[in-house]
Protein backbone atom coordinates (compact mmCIF):
# COMPACT_ATOMS: atom_id res chain seq x y z
CA UNK A 1 0.00 0.00 0.00
CA UNK A 2 2.58 2.42 1.13
CA UNK A 3 4.32 1.37 -2.12
CA UNK A 4 1.87 2.64 -4.23
CA UNK A 5 1.35 5.63 -2.52
CA UNK A 6 4.83 6.48 -3.09
CA UNK A 7 4.72 5.47 -7.03
CA UNK A 8 1.80 7.78 -7.11
CA UNK A 9 3.39 10.86 -5.52
CA UNK A 10 6.43 10.38 -7.98
CA UNK A 11 4.39 10.27 -10.95
CA UNK A 12 2.24 13.60 -9.65
CA UNK A 13 5.53 15.57 -9.22
CA UNK A 14 6.41 14.11 -12.64
CA UNK A 15 3.74 15.33 -14.14
CA UNK A 16 3.58 18.34 -12.62
CA UNK A 17 7.23 19.22 -13.63
CA UNK A 18 7.36 20.91 -17.04
CA UNK A 19 9.29 23.59 -18.60
CA UNK A 20 8.15 27.07 -19.63
CA UNK A 21 8.92 28.04 -23.22
CA UNK A 22 8.21 30.66 -25.22
CA UNK A 23 5.63 29.77 -27.86
CA UNK A 24 6.41 29.12 -31.46
CA UNK A 25 4.80 27.64 -34.84
CA UNK A 26 5.66 24.17 -35.27
CA UNK A 27 8.28 23.34 -37.66
CA UNK A 28 7.16 23.96 -41.04
CA UNK A 29 4.17 26.31 -40.20
CA UNK A 30 4.54 30.18 -39.83
CA UNK A 31 2.19 32.70 -38.01
CA UNK A 32 -1.16 33.49 -39.73
CA UNK A 33 -1.31 35.91 -42.34
CA UNK A 34 -1.50 39.55 -41.52
CA UNK A 35 -4.97 41.01 -41.10
CA UNK A 36 -6.55 42.98 -44.02
CA UNK A 37 -5.68 46.75 -42.93
CA UNK A 38 -2.97 45.79 -40.81
CA UNK A 39 0.24 47.63 -41.17
CA UNK A 40 2.40 44.59 -40.12
CA UNK A 41 1.74 40.64 -38.95
CA UNK A 42 0.81 39.95 -35.07
CA UNK A 43 3.41 38.22 -33.52
CA UNK A 44 2.62 35.51 -31.33
CA UNK A 45 2.47 37.53 -28.41
CA UNK A 46 -0.11 40.13 -29.80
CA UNK A 47 -2.29 36.96 -31.02
CA UNK A 48 -2.26 35.96 -27.57
CA UNK A 49 -3.53 38.94 -26.14
CA UNK A 50 -7.02 39.12 -25.45
CA UNK A 51 -8.68 42.24 -25.78
CA UNK A 52 -11.51 43.70 -23.42
CA UNK A 53 -14.26 42.77 -25.17
CA UNK A 54 -12.97 38.94 -25.15
CA UNK A 55 -12.65 39.02 -21.07
CA UNK A 56 -14.74 41.60 -19.49
CA UNK A 57 -13.83 42.37 -15.91
CA UNK A 58 -16.58 41.51 -13.36
CA UNK A 59 -19.26 44.52 -12.29
CA UNK A 60 -21.43 42.39 -9.79
CA UNK A 61 -20.60 41.73 -6.77
CA UNK A 62 -20.92 38.56 -5.87
CA UNK A 63 -23.50 37.62 -2.50
CA UNK A 64 -22.11 36.55 0.63
CA UNK A 65 -25.13 35.16 2.57
CA UNK A 66 -28.83 34.38 1.36
CA UNK A 67 -31.30 37.24 0.91
CA UNK A 68 -34.72 37.36 -0.34
CA UNK A 69 -35.15 37.61 -3.86
CA UNK A 70 -37.24 41.00 -4.77
CA UNK A 71 -40.64 40.71 -6.88
CA UNK A 72 -40.00 39.77 -10.46
CA UNK A 73 -42.74 41.78 -12.38
CA UNK A 74 -41.85 39.68 -15.31
CA UNK A 75 -42.15 35.89 -13.56
CA UNK A 76 -45.11 35.49 -14.94
CA UNK A 77 -46.98 31.86 -14.68
CA UNK A 78 -47.43 29.86 -18.30
CA UNK A 79 -51.12 30.65 -19.95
Amino acid sequence: MMRQIAIFGLAALLAACGSEAPLTPPDGASLPDKPYGAAATPSAEELLRRDALAAPERSVELRRRSEERQDDPFDLPPE
